[in-house]
């Protein structure tokens, strides 16, 4: 006999979680059967990227999420939401949520759950952020991330920085309590710690590159009198000069990954040599950037910045130094794009205004297609970020083809080589004061660093083991 809530799975939505209640207990129906829980509090992001690739790639899961709103109050009340919406099930065996989640909370609500291997993954730890105004009320955060390592089997961090920085901070930051201070907690949670870097199913980007056509041939020669497949052409905006793989030429002006040009110009990134074919390719350097087109080398540098619209992301230190660029009288063209949420600094707003014409996209853009179309524009990728422990968008722009600049801090020294980095304000306006006067210089270069190593490619072995559990006779 059958009764209660049943699991439903449809697989034309990956997999998404349906809830039923057969009324009927002599209703039985076949369902199939979920061992892995996957739970994220803050589905939004990487967080959102992380989950919807394990269930993509790794069978017998079932995910269960609130959307990516007031990340404060996910981190208070989510336990309780998923004590009452997770429905029991003999099948768990692995229980693997990100650290928004309280999972010592969660395990005491629900008993049944903490039977299972309890997997906690960190992509970020509030031990470290950099809080605008410090309240009491705050050391909740960094205290639910550490009671959670406590209760958790596994801790899994995203770098080596994220891994190291929560854990040496734990001492001092357990000292903000008046009295009756824990000791020896890091001793305690350091055993159970791993790093495993976040997973990147790099796309093929090829398909967001101009295709070479006999009408790039006359003015895309190279030195050996055969037509250059990585050149930058302007034409006329007409399908039979200008199309672009997979998509309806004639709304190319329209979507949000391109633009026209005042001259009525299709304007779009080339195609070059070394591209990584396919999502799980493991090639470390997928655009070679070999520029011949003189009209290319004469656009505008394109800068773009594709972080979340928050402060600890540092928007105000990014504009500055546009705004300085700008001083200075030097030509540049700028994309600001990441996701959004109900707080945006005003910056953003001013910002807008007083960089004008040299403003190509502004905003979130939801459609990852367009996002990757407009990477694959861009020229040079920055951070100013004062809170980050791996940097998806980072990477991905690298891949896209973009010039790293990062802080010579946080994670960045684990990920980029030290070309890529720099110490000051000043230094990163000097680096794009030399680029704006010679966009050659990023559009020739040839990326120096390693990016295989984040790839589901390389990674997707450790993430199985990860999730595999032998049956224990108490489950």
């Amino acid at each position: 006999m059958c009764g209660g809530y049943i699991l439903m799975l449809c697989p034309s939505s990956k997999n998404q979680l349906h809830i039923d209640y057969l009324e009927s207990p002599t209703t039985c129906k076949t369902y199939y059967r979920m061992s892995i829980l996957l739970i994220e509090a803050f589905y939004g992001g990487s967080h959102m990227q992380l989950m919807d690739l394990l269930q993509e790639e790794i069978g017998d899961c079932v995910l269960f999420t609130l959307p990516a709103k007031k990340w404060h109050w996910r981190a208070r009340t989510a336990a309780l939401y998923f004590m009452q919406n997770v429905p029991a099930s003999a099948d768990y065996r692995i229980l693997f949520a990100s650290s928004v989640l309280n999972l010592t909370e969660l395990i005491a609500l629900r008993p049944d759950l903490g039977k299972l291997k309890k997997i906690l993954y960190f992509h970020e730890n509030q031990l470290t952020y950099p809080v605008q105004k410090c309240q009491e009320r705050d050391f909740q955060y960094g205290y639910n991330q550490i009671i959670s390592c406590l209760v958790a089997d596994i801790v899994v961090f995203n770098s080596a920085y994220n891994m190291e920085s929560f854990l040496t901070s734990i001492g001092k930051f357990m000292k903000m309590m008046p009295d009756h201070r824990p000791k020896h907690l890091e001793k305690l949670i350091r055993p159970k710690c791993q790093v495993l870097y976040f997973p990147l199913k790099f796309p093929d980007v090829s398909r967001f590159m101009l295709k070479n056509t006999l009408s790039h041939t006359e003015e895309a020669l190279d030195d050996k009198g055969i037509g250059d497949t990585t050149l930058l052409m302007e034409m006329p905006f007409q399908e039979k000069r200008c199309e672009t793989a997979g998509f309806n030429i004639n709304n190319l002006d329209q979507r949000p990954g391109h633009y026209k040009a005042e001259s009525g110009f299709c304007c779009q990134r080339p195609e070059r040599k070394h591209l990584c074919q396919g999502e799980d390719s493991q090639c470390a350097t997928p655009l070679d950037r070999k520029v011949g087109s003189w009209k290319y080398q004469q656009k505008p540098l394109h800068i773009v910045w594709p972080h979340r619209w928050e402060h600890d992301k540092d928007p105000e230190s990014f504009f500055k130094v546009l705004m300085k660029l700008k001083e200075m009288e030097l030509n540049f063209h700028v994309s600001v794009l990441g996701e959004t949420f109900t707080d945006i600094p005003d910056i953003f707003s001013e910002a807008k205004k007083t960089l004008g014409s040299s403003v190509l996209h502004w905003g979130y853009l939801p459609s990852r297609d367009d996002y990757f179309q407009v990477l694959c524009m861009a020229d040079v990728v920055i951070s100013t970020a004062k809170h980050e422990f791996f940097g998806v968008a980072m990477i991905e722009a690298v891949h896209c083809g973009c010039y790293p600049l990062c802080p010579n801090a946080l994670v960045y020294p684990e990920i980029f080589p030290a070309e890529y980095l720099y110490s000051t304000p000043e230094q990163l306006i000097k680096r794009l004061q030399n680029f704006c006067k010679r966009p050659d210089i990023v559009r020739k270069h040839l990326y120096k660093g390693e990016t295989s190593q984040f790839s589901w490619a390389v990674l997707h072995g450790k993430f199985r083991s990860l999730l595999t559990a032998e049956p224990r006779e108490d489950l």
